[in-house]
């Protein structure tokens, strides 16, 4: 099926080459990671020296220089691997933590943390949620106060994807005790520094390829110079994050979805009840049918609004629209698509049943479901 005007034929040749590689380099070792809860470092410098980490980033720091739509065909290929966990590890380090760096960081941190993280040299992850503040951004408590030309840093975070090993956190702070939004910040904030450490690595009901922990700060002390930005305009650049998040997170949940609708389309056209193939059942065959324009329907949004964005703006309603939408879709394909396995489907050794576990986080990060209809209710004027 073409989608245009979104991709040319080298857009549909990199698919071809990221296709291949996930079959290949990801998929037979899903498993082995999933059980491990966490993937080995080495493939995140194999993509990176793939160029796959850096793709829609300018050539000046370390990119290849595609456009927006490459990283979407980068995020529906991998998560076609069979599980969530892995794709939403390497979209933290493409776009979520690496985007401000880009944005707002000065030439001497893109060369101390954008470069590596492109290259698959370093492990990012972002801080955002705390044991008590997740979707209220502007009510964070981990703070940081001015000490000549450091800051030093106080405070936790929770549920951080590649917590565990990462080498730099783009971190949320409040640099000052103005209310709400005015006094966040952020920071760039290296895990070797004393007084960092790991509170605990969680264990997840889904997404386990992927580590996660919490992270503790305790008088943390970091140069002035990895301030991100300008003091106190942290919450205005962290909201620009958070909606290439979400459009990530979009195309991720088509990738998933689509790989669990094949999945059961496969079955279904070789399991056998009552003499004849499960797809020549019509509640079965119209199941499929559903599952197949649902997904389809979200993928023309998701492509519809990344198109925008890509070309400058930043139309925060429709993003949130993809965004509950691609994620709601995902875990009803899903749920459908275990319902056609049936008895095997619920079984630990399906690909389907991590799959039903994995997209049901799509309605919870990057902001949940609720979050996103107050986002659109808003933008309505309602």
């Amino acid at each position: 099926m073409e989608y245009v005007p979104y991709f040319t034929e080298e857009h549909e040749q990199l698919r071809k080459t990221i296709r291949k590689f996930v079959r290949k380099e990801v998929t037979p070792f899903i498993d082995e990671w999933e059980e491990a809860g966490e993937f080995p470092r080495s493939i995140m410098k194999r993509m990176g020296d793939l160029g796959f980490l850096s793709l829609r980033y300018p050539e000046e720091v370390g990119g290849q220089g595609w456009d927006y739509f490459a990283s979407l065909i980068f995020a529906e290929e991998l998560s076609k691997c069979g599980a969530g966990g892995f794709p939403m590890a390497v979209a933290v380090q493409t776009d979520m933590a690496t985007p401000p760096i880009n944005e707002f960081g000065t030439a001497a941190q893109k060369e101390k943390f954008l470069k590596p993280a492109l290259k698959g040299e370093k492990i990012a992850a972002i801080g955002i949620s705390e044991p008590n503040h997740g979707s209220d951004v502007a009510s964070i408590e981990t703070h940081a106060y001015r000490d000549g030309d450091e800051w030093v840093i106080n405070g936790s975070k929770t549920y951080i994807t590649n917590g565990p090993r990462a080498d730099f956190v783009t971190l949320v702070v409040r640099t000052s005790k103005d209310p709400g939004y005015k006094g966040i910040s952020l920071f760039l904030v290296e895990t070797d520094r004393t007084g960092f450490s790991i509170s605990k690595k969680l264990d997840k009901v889904g997404m386990r390829s992927s580590d996660t922990a919490e992270l503790i700060f305790e008088d943390v002390r970091v140069p002035h110079e990895n301030l991100l930005g300008v003091e106190g305009s942290g919450f205005a650049q962290i909201m620009w994050e958070l909606q290439g998040e979400r459009m990530i997170s979009a195309a991720g949940a088509v990738g998933m979805a689509e790989f669990a609708y094949e999945k059961a389309l496969e079955y279904a056209k070789v399991r056998k009840q009552f003499n004849q193939p499960l797809i020549h059942n019509q509640v079965i065959s119209h199941m499929l049918v559903q599952m197949k324009t649902e997904v389809e329907v979200c993928r023309e949004l998701t492509y519809a609004t990344a198109y925008r964005f890509s070309n400058g703006e930043v139309p925060s309603k429709e993003i949130s629209i993809a965004k509950i939408s691609t994620a709601q879709m995902s875990h009803w394909v899903a749920d459908r698509a275990l319902q056609i396995f049936g008895g095997s489907g619920y079984m630990m050794e399906n690909p389907v049943q991590r799959i039903w576990r994995d997209t049901r986080l799509y309605r919870i990060g990057a902001g949940t479901d609720e979050i996103m209809k107050e986002i659109i209710s808003k933008q309505m004027d309602i």
